[in-house]
């Protein structure tokens, strides 16, 4: 599913315009970007929890010449599904 179509059914489940869903799921999206920016966690019950974690720099290997090189050390997102959405699958 993409962002349109999820706009599409997000719309057709609340009664929202597909304007008003639009706007809801694009402040959702910018709000949890910058919770995440912040180092804190989202937690929505059921559901999941998002978190962030730093990755450890290491060595790894360019595939075309084989010659080893280094991997910066990056952050990440972490999603952990809930009980209640694992148990739903």
């Amino acid at each position: 599913m993409n962002k349109a179509e999820l706009v599409n059914v997000i719309a057709e489940k609340s009664g929202l315009t597909k304007v008003d869903a639009k706007k809801a799921l694009d402040a959702f999206i910018n709000v949890s970007k910058s919770t995440l920016q912040k180092g804190d966690r989202i937690s929505l019950v059921g559901f999941g929890s998002f978190s962030t974690m730093t990755r450890p720099a290491r060595k790894g290997r360019n595939p075309r010449t084989g010659s080893e090189i280094t991997i910066k050390e990056k952050k990440i997102v972490k999603f952990k599904p809930g009980a209640e959405l694992i148990k739903g699958l």
